[in-house]
């Protein structure tokens, strides 16, 4: 079986996307197929160069015996329209580019977000005439107009009718969850053309006690109640109720807690500069971090806040993060309604919150900071109901099995 693989990120990006395309390919080629993936050079969230890196028409690399071709494309900030539409659409044509001179595969897999990569998908199958398996891990232009990216009803219009004919295109539909699939099945999109396989944990790279410091508040203060939040730091996030919430706590003198924000995005400058500007001594922004220690991060906190603006789209999302956080046995604040909520609910591994509901997370992190007991508790369901129900193992596999069944 020979699969080639379109996404817009791939390691050493960190990012959600970047991460879930590697954890199942790495796993496919172990399990014996041979990957393609063709991906840009890493350059998120501000559209510069990682070290070592080249912005070449086509180069390529072996990462974990997957061979990896990076193809040039217009390097772009992960902020504004513009530029951010001239990189999506930049690889797309580069993409194609480089799949046609790639040797033929079995079977086209392109992921989302973005939505230009989905249509690299298409046009490939199409001029190669070889099936294609369309990931929808966002429903675009759903998401894009959530945050506010675009507001006009036309492109927005437009937008959904390219995402119509995507469906359309594709042999087959892979979603990270059931809100996702009965939103498909809303616009459409046959029930037997759709495979619901979710997120899930790498259980050797998350697990809890991971013997390696890192510079940490706690060590000055072992009272002190850390809080994480590890992801991207975008319009989606909403992270102003975390500079809310602190700046409650340094004006009530209240010493006990502390906010460590974690990783990068569009909205981490605006953010920073807030802190600041109100001398926030209970906040710390440590910037993009290599993927390698995120589970460090997680593992010295406290807990783990996983939150979304409050928007009816996100209640189909089931955030990566929580189960990270989960698989490191870590009690999770869980700004998120709908799936993720219902989810959590089911593992007994946190406390729900509304989203942007400072009060919420301000009885959430007192709760957990006066019980050790209940946070241990929170914990240990956490990492149990994981390992039981969302191993990423597992659904590599089952993923796998799929191609197979259909496409070899």
């Amino acid at each position: 079986m020979n699969i080639l693989f379109l996404t817009h990120y791939f390691p050493p990006e960190g990012n959600a996307p970047a991460s879930r395309t590697f954890e199942h390919a790495r796993r496919w080629v172990e399990s014996g197929a041979s990957v393609t993936v063709i991906t840009s050079n890493p350059n998120v969230p501000h559209g510069q160069l990682y070290s070592g890196y080249r912005n070449r028409l086509k180069q390529i690399e072996f990462l974990d015996g997957i061979r990896v071709i990076r193809v040039w494309t217009y390097l772009a900030a992960n902020a504004g329209n513009i530029r951010r539409t001239l990189n999506y659409l930049s690889f797309m044509i580069s993409a194609v580019a480089a799949g046609i001179t790639s040797p033929r595969p079995n079977v086209i897999v392109a992921t989302s977000p973005q939505f230009f990569c989905g249509w690299a998908g298409v046009i490939l199958s199409r001029l190669l005439r070889i099936p294609f398996v369309l990931e929808i891990r966002d429903i675009w232009p759903d998401s894009i107009a959530a945050v506010g990216a675009i507001n006009h009803k036309l492109p927005l219009l437009f937008l959904s009718k390219l995402e119509q004919s995507m469906y359309r295109a594709s042999d087959d539909i892979v979603t990270v969850g059931n809100g996702y699939r009965d939103t498909l099945i809303q616009r459409g999109v046959p029930k037997n053309k759709i495979r619901v396989i979710p997120n899930g944990a790498d259980l050797d790279r998350f697990k809890p006690g991971i013997p390696m410091p890192l510079n940490h508040k706690k060590s000055a203060n072992p009272h002190l109640f850390t809080c994480v939040y590890v992801g991207t730091i975008g319009m989606a996030s909403r992270l102003d109720l975390i500079i809310k919430v602190a700046t409650l706590f340094q004006v009530q003198n209240d010493d006990r807690f502390h906010f460590y924000i974690v990783g990068d995005g569009s909205d981490r400058d605006r953010l920073q500069l807030e802190s600041e500007n109100l001398k926030l001594r209970n906040v710390t922004f440590t910037g993009l971090v290599k993927k390698s220690e995120i589970p460090n991060y997680i593992d010295r906190a406290d807990a783990c806040i996983v939150h979304l603006r409050k928007d009816p789209l996100f209640e189909t999302v089931l955030p990566s993060k929580l189960f990270e956080a989960m698989a490191m046995a870590k009690p999770i604040i869980l700004g998120v309604q709908g799936a993720a909520a219902d989810l959590l609910q089911e593992a007994k591994a946190g406390i729900p919150i509304t989203p942007e509901d400072s009060k919420g997370l301000l009885k959430a992190l007192r709760k957990l900071q006066e019980s050790p007991f209940f946070c241990q508790q929170l914990g240990e369901a956490g990492r149990e109901f994981v390992c039981k129900e969302y191993n990423r193992d597992h659904f590599a596999n089952v993923y796998l099995a799929r191609i197979l069944e259909k496409y070899r």
